[in-house]
């Protein structure tokens, strides 16, 4: 699917003036498009071919710090160049934004002319070649959630963050009547994405006061990572538009619900689905029992990429719909991996893990990593759980820390394996500097439960 836009469309357009900015996005290792804006004529008189951006946008946190301890940059590096190289599959016009186009592009050492080890698309990429090297196609899907509310960013800035009040006023889920109120926005998002290229299925209101859901159409790993980045940044800005605004964070309130990101995958072969087999127990192939008995073995290893800051962990809650056990059981909201279409061709895992805030590049190679590593080691899967997982006793949890999944992570023998040395290292320091800066800030529930009373 990827973009909708060709090169000689694009010259077209802008000769014709209705195309005049070209947005040349990389992603950060946060999962936000990061990049410039180039005028039309310059973009494809030349930076079609190469840009260039610093180096530290694959080292800095949320607030764009740029964080010691990283070998890849640093300071003592001087910060130097990465170029960033446009992937033109990825072309996209962008309907929401006057005259404009958008492209992904894959970020290259300045020196080296190689592929930055640490860039999250080039992570993903090579789990995809890992795969269609083993004769299959990995084919996944995201469900992203998020909370739409009433203000805008500025109007909640403004207010030091505190009170956004969401534009649903009770919960809405399913409700076509509650998400009416919501057209205004949600339409736009719709039809926007759909005018990019994007095959959005739907969007639905989802199980909390002001939640909402967006579907796109499942597509080979990498073009869904590419949509799933171009869904949130269009989401963004499409509600800034018209003065609402969103959040993707896991958790925004502990009396409310999460947003999830769950991500359904199969491998296919040949045209077919290999995790079929008619004969198979529940229409399952032993490639897909495999598969899963890899997501399962490393799943506490790689819950870092489905849940990277310390605000997500506290989306793990019993009775909420986020699961904190990693088992797996057919068509079970409870458990962390959910076995979908039963013996049908579309039969596929669910992951149920990963909140809205993951980066999806690092969390759908994270678990195409573990699935192929059971495939490749013929894992046998462990019996199904049953019932209500939240409350089941004697099985593997979910870490409910990040410090507890960073130290999974940093230990992990299959991820060293598969992504590298020095990519472990670099999404462990991610992680140690969020627990860092975490652990040096007073909270206002700090404030407000000791200030007097300590």
């Amino acid at each position: 699917m990827a973009g909708n836009l060709s090169f000689e469309d694009l010259k077209a357009e802008a000769a014709a003036g209705r195309i005049d900015t070209v947005v040349l996005c990389m992603v950060d290792m946060q999962g936000r498009l990061m990049g410039k804006r180039f005028h039309a004529s310059h973009f494809i008189e030349s930076a079609h071919e190469e840009t260039h951006c610093c180096n530290y946008l694959l080292t800095v946190d949320m607030d764009m710090v740029p964080v010691p301890g990283y070998a890849s940059a640093s300071w003592a590096g001087g910060y130097g160049d990465y170029t960033l190289k446009p992937d033109m599959k990825t072309l996209h016009r962008v309907p929401w934004l006057e005259g404009t186009a958008m492209v992904l592009g894959d970020v290259f050492d300045h020196e080296t002319h190689e592929e930055v080890a640490q860039s999250p698309r080039a992570i993903l990429k090579k789990q995809v070649a890992r795969a269609k090297a083993m004769g299959f196609d990995a084919m996944m899907a995201t469900e992203l959630e998020f909370f739409l509310f009433e203000q805008s960013y500025a109007q909640l800035r403004d207010a030091n963050w505190r009170d956004p009040k969401t534009l649903g006023a009770h919960n809405i889920d399913y409700s076509i009547f509650g998400t009416t109120k919501e057209e205004e926005v949600m339409r736009a998002v719709r039809n926007g994405l759909f005018g990019a290229g994007i095959p959005v299925e739907c969007s639905k209101g989802e199980a909390e006061v002001g939640q909402e859901e967006i579907n796109v159409k499942y597509s080979d790993a990498l073009d869904t990572a590419d949509n799933h980045a171009i869904v949130k940044n269009a989401v963004k800005e499409i509600a800034f538009a018209r003065g609402r605004s969103v959040t993707f964070m896991a958790k925004y309130d502990h009396a409310r619900a999460g947003s999830s990101s769950h991500v359904h995958q199969s491998l296919w072969k040949d045209g077919k689905p290999a995790f079929r087999d008619p004969d198979g127990p529940h229409g399952m192939s032993k490639v897909m029992e495999h598969y899963l008995a890899g997501l399962l073995a490393h799943a506490e290893e790689i819950t870092y990429f489905l849940a990277p800051y310390v605000n997500s962990y506290k989306r793990f809650v019993v009775g909420m719909f986020a699961p904190t056990k990693a088992v797996w059981s057919f068509d079970n909201r409870t458990a962390g991996f959910r076995i979908c279409g039963e013996n049908t061709k579309a039969i596929r895992v669910e992951c149920r893990i990963g909140g809205s805030d993951l980066n999806p590049y690092l969390a759908l190679a994270a678990m195409l990593a573990a699935g192929l590593d059971g495939i490749e080691r013929k894992l046998e899967l462990e019996p199904m759980a049953s019932g209500d997982a939240y409350h089941a006793a004697n099985v593997r949890e979910i870490p409910k820390t990040l410090r507890a999944a960073a130290e999974r992570l940093h230990g992990s023998k299959m991820l060293r394996a598969a992504f590298g040395d020095g990519v472990v290292e670099h999404y462990t320091r991610a992680a140690t500097w969020e627990i860092e800066e975490m652990d040096r800030v007073v909270t206002d529930f700090e404030l407000q439960r000791g200030l007097e009373r300590a």
